[in-house]
């Protein structure tokens, strides 16, 4: 009624920050916790403040009010709520400032914490957090049994947050252990929940939807992952979530990489790459080393190392420079960063294993180590059995493929290659099916079939002559032209001087020494050598030499 006061209901700013956090409104939520912990500067104000700032990537008021929070919690005899602000301290600083070292210190403290406190969840978020960690360090079964024990902690305390991503970190393990049906319908299932609004926090959706994504990508399963990476998308778009919205599309870089998509893909990584730097400076990371994988590809061999080197310790970076060693014709730099690659991925996790003996293999064919890559080839079979995809079956035979060439078994290098193409071409890999019908046109070549050799390498040229691949490209044109004569290409005169050095067991550097030229320019001959006979390592570019009377 009029002239009757209304009474006015209390203003909580604590409680509207929570309420704002709830509909990611991180501009309000900031606001309202800024202003309750002006009022009063308690534990739970500064929780809230600390959670603003992470969805704002304000790095140094999310640190500075985390703990404080901290501290404040310990200092109020509260170690559990404590233990939860050191578990996000630590990852925290491997996310927003890539400090390791600093992310141990605070998750060893938040378990120093709960030792001794009845189980609850923040015990279970600890082992997630901790369970991340070990997956990336290679520990994948002591990641993968903290997984499960978060899940059941989450069953027993009603918290599907905790259960789900529990859940998730048991499946990324189980595609790393080579269990990969398993693994991916599991993390399926939890990512069906999450983008049907079942879970409760905002971040733990994206945290199950990365690890989904990053199990496709261990799998080369790229039609799975382009699906999700659009649902994850659309999502993040919804919520206004961006530093997930921009991780997610430089993993579908990868994917446009995979498809031969590569202007679009490039857009892609150059502005996930600026924006991450942005919003978390460590995660840039991920679409630099696509970045540099792209420039590969592209014949922009200087570009690619540089980025490679730029990204030095990650490993596509330690691939993607074996790969771009291999392109220039040293094949001993290859094998090396190969075996420096699976160093790092242990026999533990069998599938991320597959990507650095495919390149092993190859590089030691090359240099004619032929009980180094059956090995290598060995180990493959098995693992690229248990990864039921086509782009897994066919890099596996293209892999058979070259270590048969180089033993000089043209029939089953043929048949590796036809099946490698076959593969290739189901999986839509536009550049991976045209290198193998190079390899398949030498094998062809060589086998006197030179009408079906030039049809492949035209085929070839002109896929990659299409998506910008200039090194490849050439590389073709090369094949093409003695072929299109009805002949194989002669020799030069320094080739054969570089050749019959080679048949004498000289090394690359004693002819180069011999020969007053550099390595690299060596390197380049025997490339050119191999290109030319048709062959997959030195030893049998002698033997196809001799063959031809060309020595």
């Amino acid at each position: 009624m009029f002239g009757v006061d209304t009474p006015v209901k209390p203003v909580d700013p604590v409680t509207d920050g929570w309420s704002a956090l709830a509909r990611c409104d991180w501009d309000a939520a900031m606001r309202c916790f800024t202003d309750a912990v002006a009022q009063q500067e308690t534990a739970e104000a500064l929780e809230g403040l600390s959670w603003a700032a992470w969805w704002l990537a304000d790095a140094d008021a999310m640190f500075d009010a985390r703990e404080r929070a901290y501290r404040t919690y310990r200092s109020s005899g509260r170690p559990v709520d404590a233990a939860r602000m050191a578990t996000w301290l630590g990852t925290d600083a491997v996310d927003f400032r890539g400090e390791i070292s600093v992310a141990q210190g605070w998750l060893s403290r938040a378990r120093h914490l709960l030792t001794g406190c009845d189980p609850g969840p923040e015990l279970g978020w600890l082992y997630v957090h901790e369970a991340e960690k070990l997956l990336f360090a290679g520990d994948v079964e002591r990641a993968r049994g903290l997984g499960a024990d978060a899940s059941q902690l989450g069953r027993r305390f009603g918290n599907v947050d905790l259960e789900m991503l529990g859940s998730a970190t048991e499946g990324l393990a189980l595609v790393y252990q080579g269990d990969v049906d398993a693994g991916i319908d599991r993390l399926g299932d939890v990512a069906a929940a999450a983008l049907a609004d079942e879970f409760t926090e905002v971040w733990s959706v994206g945290w199950c939807c990365c690890y989904l994504i990053f199990g496709c990508e261990q799998t080369r399963d790229y039609d799975r992952a382009a699906q999700w990476c659009r649902s994850l998308e659309a999502w993040s778009a919804r919520l206004r979530i961006h530093f997930f919205n921009r991780s997610c599309r430089a993993h579908y870089a990868g994917v446009l990489i995979w498809r031969g998509t590569w202007e679009k893909a490039e857009s892609e990584l150059i502005e996930s790459a600026a924006r991450l730097t942005e919003l978390r400076p460590p995660m840039a990371v991920e679409a630099l080393v696509r970045l540099g994988e792209l420039r590969r590809r592209q014949g922009r061999f200087d570009e690619a190392a540089a980025i490679f080197d730029e990204a030095a310790g990650h490993p596509l970076a330690v691939l993607g420079t074996g790969e771009l060693h291999l392109d220039q014709g040293d094949a001993t730099s290859a094998r090396e960063r190969a075996e420096e690659y699976l160093r790092q991925a242990t026999s533990e996790a069998p599938t991320p294993r597959a990507a650095g003996l495919e390149l092993l293999a190859r590089a030691a064919a090359t240099l004619g180590d032929l009980d180094r890559a059956a090995a290598a080839l060995a180990e493959l079979t098995t693992t690229a059995e248990r990864i039921p995809t086509d782009p897994a079956r066919a890099s596996l035979a293209f892999v058979r493929g070259t270590v048969a060439s180089a033993r000089g078994d043209r029939d089953r290098a043929r048949i590796g290659f036809e099946d490698a193409i076959r593969y290739f071409q189901h999986a839509r890999a536009p550049f991976e099916e045209a290198k193998a019908r190079l390899a398949l046109a030498r094998e062809l070549a060589a086998l006197g079939r030179t009408a079906d050799a030039l049809r492949h390498a035209e085929t070839a040229a002109s896929a990659l002559e299409r998506i910008g691949a200039a090194a490849a490209a050439a590389e073709a044109a090369s094949l093409i032209r003695p072929l299109s004569t009805g002949g194989t290409s002669p020799l030069t005169a320094r080739e054969r001087q570089v050749l019959r050095l080679i048949a004498d067991g000289k090394t690359n550097r004693a002819a180069a020494e011999a020969l007053v030229i550099s390595e690299h320019t060596v390197n380049r001959h025997i490339t050119n050598i191999l290109t030319k006979l048709g062959t997959g390592s030195r030893s049998a570019a002698v033997a196809e030499a001799l063959r031809r009377q060309l020595l």
